[in-house]
């Protein structure tokens, strides 16, 4: 009752409707009916109601078609040219996504990786995501996913040997604050760990402060994220069938850092369906020589999004603080993604 009154307060005082959303797999919003402050016979009762009706109809899912355009600049770990350092610096990013999403739950994305590596645009790696995302409850939301990467031999900064990634989530949908949590498993194979077994033991050599090889190395990473966010709308901001989303988010993340998971940027395809959030940066990659559970990193993601019939536009700021990083514990990022659903 006390959600309701509020969302009635913010119609009355800024005579536009602002309430949460929980799942922007609703491209097409239809407007909810205005109602004139001034009039005095307006039924509490039918506003709310109609609140109610604007909900189920934002939670219903249905089939789309996705294409869009993530950019910013992210952390990569470079070798030397006489491969003596590992040194950060970073790099502009691009991710351009295609995708398709079946209101069964079902869905298919692609996803490319291209960085600009100061010589030339890089274009090296490929991930292909099937997915299942349970959609038909509208109090709570889950699903799981699978992600196959397809990564380039030589490139001249660290990637993963993880190529393969296994994802799950469990979210609430109606709750004012939506908690979410996620578990992810990455693992890959002994040829893909010997391939950057240089980079690899650099790596450890900035956290330990000596090489440490394991010829039985176990080729798998290990994460969980407990996060909790809200998002704030406003229907009709400029024009008619437009919105803009205010989405805070806080996300706590624990887990092995042996490896590290394949660099994930904020698309909107990685968020279409359970509205989570993955860390795009390597600045702070750490890897640990030994497998043990730890916090990682406590992130704040502040989002915005303007979205107008098919098209939408989303900046992204990123506040990271990474826990094992022995200085520069805080990071920043900032992204912005493009596209449209159809």
């Amino acid at each position: 009752m006390l959600k309701k009154w509020s969302i009635f307060v913010a119609f009355i005082m800024l005579s536009v409707v602002a309430f949460p959303q929980s799942n922007s797999v609703d491209s097409v919003i239809t407007p909810v009916k205005q109602f004139p402050v001034t009039d005095t016979s307006v039924d509490l009762d039918d506003l709310f109601q109609d609140f109610d009706a604007f909900m189920d109809s934002i939670l219903s899912p249905h089939s789309y078609f996705l294409a869009s355009l993530s950019m910013g600049k992210g952390y990569y770990n470079f070798e030397s040219k006489d491969g003596s350092i590992i040194a950060s610096s970073k790099k502009l990013t691009y991710s351009p996504t295609l995708g398709y999403y079946h209101k069964s739950g079902v869905g298919m994305t692609g996803t490319g990786y291209l960085v600009d590596d100061g010589s030339h645009i890089n274009f090296y790696q490929f991930a292909l995501t099937p997915s299942y995302d349970y959609l038909k409850n509208k109090s709570f939301a889950t699903g799981i996913s699978f992600t196959k990467f397809f990564t380039r031999d030589s490139v001249p900064f660290y990637t993963t040997p993880l190529q393969n990634e296994l994802l799950g989530y469990f979210t609430v949908r109606k709750w004012w604050f939506r908690p979410m949590l996620s578990m992810s498993y990455g693992w890959g194979s002994r040829t893909d760990y010997l391939q950057r077994e240089d980079l690899i033991q650099d790596l450890r050599l900035r956290r330990r402060g000596f090489t440490y090889i394991n010829t039985k190395e176990s080729i798998t990473d290990l994460s969980m994220t407990v996060s909790v966010r809200h998002d704030f709308y406003w229907l009709d901001a400029i024009t008619y069938k437009d919105h803009f989303r205010f989405t805070p988010q806080l996300a706590f993340t624990s887990g092995t850092q042996k490896f590290g998971f394949n660099q994930s940027s904020n698309t909107y395809a990685t968020v279409i369906r359970n509205n989570s959030n993955v860390l795009y940066s390597t600045e702070n990659i750490y890897l640990d020589d030994k497998l043990k559970f730890q916090p990682l990193s406590l992130t704040m993601y502040l989002r915005g999004e303007y979205s107008i019939g098919k098209f939408f536009i989303q900046p992204q700021l990123t506040l990271d603080y990474y826990f094992p990083a022995t200085s520069k514990n805080f990071n920043s990022l900032f992204t912005i993604n493009v596209g449209c659903m159809f």
